[in-house]
């Protein structure tokens, strides 16, 4: 059988080339004569090599490695998201490597100092927000090009997003034609949307001259976003307070997810009817929100749209352009729009 070939000298002895030659190949194809090009091609295909990338990008001003952070790998909203910007960053000769924080600024900062390693072009990051070590991101943004999604570093980042606006002036305004006017369960203090999803609820409701009602939840910083939902709304139900109305809009389907679970263990009936105790909305569109018991109004965020939409604007900065969605704005920001999903929660 023929030696097995590991190392990019091996490889370089096989193809008949020299070790820098094959090694500018493997930096810029388009760098060595066409010929030579096809010579490593053929032998890369008969051989079998797979060379270092890692050992490859770090002699390359600049790599063909894109970073992307996240908060929850496991998270379905996050495993749509980076799907998707795999896809494309593969189809445009890019390699996406995603890390996750896991909820945890420290491991947010050693992934940025993982991408400082392996000399990322740029990155894609779902920042924690008011936890994140601010300077350390903006310090990576002065070095490469950065985009972040899901929640902004502040009002000036390059982000790609929902517009909490439009989502929630859609969903309150659907609930006070529907019923009685929601009250805000808020979600734990993870990250900007936090408190910009409130904001956006409080606007709504005062848009539509209606006063906007908080539910008093505790202050905590927990991606376990059920568990949350789940013991505050268990501690509201057992209190004399109760909820201030009869129509309960939750910051994202998650958090809802644990409030219909701690309504349903009162006895309670959540749903649109006469004979329901309460009705329950969420926001995003979790993929498990359709078959939750009820299914749970909400309204949608495009997983997919983010995702192209990020990838598409950060490889444009790779290469100094304006994709075709910034053309005529003055900054680099895209805020999507939501879709209202009509089901028998609210």
């Amino acid at each position: 059988m023929a030696k097995t070939i590991k190392t990019m000298e091996e490889f370089s002895e096989f193809v008949g080339l020299s070790r820098p030659t094959v090694s500018k190949y493997f930096q810029d194809p388009s760098s060595v004569r066409r010929n030579t090009r096809y010579r490593i091609e053929v032998a890369l295909k008969k051989s079998g090599f797979q060379p270092n990338l890692f050992a490859v990008n770090l002699n390359r001003r600049r790599s063909n490695i894109l970073g992307v952070i996240v908060p929850n790998s496991t998270d379905p909203f996050y495993m749509a998201l980076t799907r998707r910007i795999e896809g494309i960053a593969n189809e445009a000769g890019f390699l996406a490597f995603v890390l996750s924080s896991d909820g945890k600024p420290e491991l947010e900062d050693q992934a940025i100092k993982t991408f400082k390693s392996m000399n990322v072009s740029g990155a894609i990051i779902a920042p924690l927000g008011v936890k994140s070590h601010q300077e350390t991101l903006i310090e990576l943004g002065h070095t490469i090009p950065l985009v972040y999604v899901d929640s902004p570093l502040d009002e000036t980042s390059a982000f790609v997003g929902t517009d909490n606006r439009q989502s929630f002036r859609l969903i309150v305004d659907y609930l006070c034609r529907s019923g009685e006017p929601p009250c805000y369960f808020g979600m734990p203090q993870v990250n900007t949307n936090a408190r910009t999803r409130q904001q956006a609820y409080i606007e709504a409701m005062e848009q539509f001259r209606m006063t906007p009602r908080i539910v008093d939840v505790s202050e905590t910083a927990t991606w376990d976003f059920e568990r949350f939902g789940f013991e505050e709304a268990t501690r509201i139900l057992e209190s004399t307070a109760n909820f201030p109305t009869r129509t309960v809009l939750c910051a994202n389907d998650r958090v809802a997810f644990g409030v219909i679970a701690a309504v349903f263990q009162k006895g309670l009936k959540v749903g649109h009817g006469a004979d329901c105790d309460l009705r329950v909305a969420g926001h995003d569109d979790h993929p498990l929100s359709r078959y939750a018991c009820p299914p749970i109004t909400t309204v949608a965020q495009n997983y997919n749209e983010i995702g192209r939409l990020a990838i598409e604007m950060l490889i444009h900065k790779l290469s100094g352009t304006l994709p075709s969605f910034m053309q005529g704005h003055g900054d680099d920001r895209k805020l999507l729009a939501s879709d209202l999903m009509l089901r028998s929660s609210a």
